[in-house]
């Protein structure tokens, strides 16, 4: 996600005079949207028994980061973890279509909550989940 310093947008057209990223308020609205969105995981009874017990406070992490520097942020997810290789990094869990729309459905929510709460425009927010809907699908790797 980082190329000479600069956040590398995957083929997303984000402005790149003004990521995301400086449109909300920086770390803090990423970490609302994370919790937002690991709140409802918690309780899914789709995507919970995908998330080993122990790690749930390191997935938020890794989320919280990885989002922060795709949308324009400091590039701490790869100074940590290296390139992101989503695909690789979730290969061990089966993602069919059902993780697929829960996923979406719960990352739908959290964002919807943040235009609700009025810290994300709806410009904003059709940018954000066309992304995750994108992501969500690529991140298929069972057909059930």
């Amino acid at each position: 996600m980082s190329d000479g310093g600069q956040a590398v947008n995957l083929g997303r057209d984000l402005p790149p005079d003004q990521p995301l990223f400086q449109r909300v308020d920086g770390e803090a609205f990423f970490v609302r949207l994370v919790d937002r969105f690991y709140d409802q995981v918690e309780v899914d009874p789709v995507l919970r028994p995908l998330y080993p017990a122990d790690d749930m406070a390191g997935a938020r992490e890794r989320l919280r980061l990885f989002l922060q520097q795709f949308w324009g942020g400091p590039q701490t997810y790869s100074e940590q973890r290296g390139h992101p290789r989503l695909r690789m990094r979730h290969a061990p869990f089966v993602i069919g279509e059902a993780q697929r729309e829960a996923w979406f459905r719960l990352m739908a929510n959290a964002v919807g909550q943040a235009v609700e709460a009025g810290e994300l425009s709806a410009q904003d927010e059709a940018l954000m989940l066309g992304y995750f809907a994108h992501s969500a699908k690529f991140m298929m790797n069972s057909e059930d």
